[in-house]
């Protein structure tokens, strides 16, 4: 898929307030404080971009129909790249909000924090971020990585962890998206912590049809895939543990610029959060990739069905 030429780059990163965690998530919009207040103005509407792959897709709309129903004015800008192209395009002003995984934007943005509950990564992620963006509160839906196996691959060579990996080492080929070869949690991280090495790395797509069908194949013997993805259970591909937590909490988080997150933006993602379910999200994601139906139209249906709208 084409990816846009984007303006901008990623600014030095800026201090924002921390907001306050607990158990279920971060509750407190800290309405005295700074930027996190709600500073900006969604009067002039808001634009909202997404990844390249489903599930960032069908994020996309569902904040768009929840803005909308609250009575702001949205376009969708879809399927636009990676982290790398959407980050600097957020801050350069080519959009306004991102849905956003708090683990993968935390190590985007500080490789060496260790933070993995979802309250303190939102912390450090307030403090991690470029000056003029801001993290909402976190949803109660997740979607982690991780990296599965055939069934006869994982009895082929004795695979049920991560760790197994690294017995097998030149031996086995990785299939994931082109970025995830110099990410932490990709071929790096599994170098760095697991001690893993592969015969070859093959730049694919994000958990899309190019790396599912090379999966299936024998192409690769490794796929960088999502937990939300319905084909794993459908396939009976083997998820491999990550016994020393490569991996961190991946709880679905708006990044918004300061410039649009006003109430009336952190009102109407607040009560998306806390409605969508990871379930709910996974059969989302389903209804796009095995059921062929359009990205906008799924979100439009949840929306209305769950009073969105």
């Amino acid at each position: 898929m084409n990816r846009r030429t984007l303006l901008g780059g990623l600014l030095a990163a800026g201090s924002v307030p921390a907001l306050a965690a607990c158990s279920g998530g971060i509750t407190s919009l800290n309405e005295s404080s700074g930027s996190a207040a709600g500073g900006g103005s969604s009067k002039g509407g808001i634009t909202i971009g997404t990844a390249n792959f489903t599930e960032n897709q069908v994020l996309g709309y569902l904040y768009a129909a929840a803005l909308k129903a609250a009575g702001v004015q949205v376009k969708v800008r879809p399927n636009l790249g990676t982290r790398e192209i959407v980050i600097p395009a957020l801050k350069a002003g080519d959009i306004d909000l991102l849905p956003e995984y708090q683990g993968a934007l935390l190590n985007y943005l500080a490789p060496k924090d260790t933070s993995s509950d979802p309250g303190t990564m939102q912390n450090a992620l307030a403090t991690a971020l470029p000056a003029g963006l801001q993290v909402l509160p976190y949803g109660q839906a997740a979607d982690s990585d991780c990296f599965v196996v055939t069934r006869a691959t994982a009895r082929t060579y004795g695979l049920a962890s991560l760790a197994d990996l690294a017995k097998q080492n030149g031996k086995l080929v990785i299939g994931a998206a082109p970025e995830v070869k110099k990410r932490r949690v990709g071929a790096v991280g599994l170098q760095e912590v697991y001690g893993a090495r592969f015969k070859e790395f093959k730049s694919l797509d994000s958990d899309g049809p190019l790396v599912k069908g090379a999966l299936k194949k024998g192409d690769v013997d490794v796929a960088n895939l999502f937990t939300t993805d319905t084909d794993i259970a459908a396939n009976d591909w083997v998820v491999l543990s990550d016994p020393k937590n490569l991996v961190p909490s991946q709880h679905i988080v708006p990044l918004i610029a300061d410039r649009k997150a006003d109430s009336t933006v952190r009102k109407a993602l607040a009560r998306l959060g806390n409605l969508l379910t990871t379930e709910q999200l996974t059969e989302l994601n389903s209804q796009v990739d095995n059921d062929k139906k359009d990205p906008e139209d799924v979100a439009d249906a949840y929306a209305e069905q769950h009073g969105l709208v």
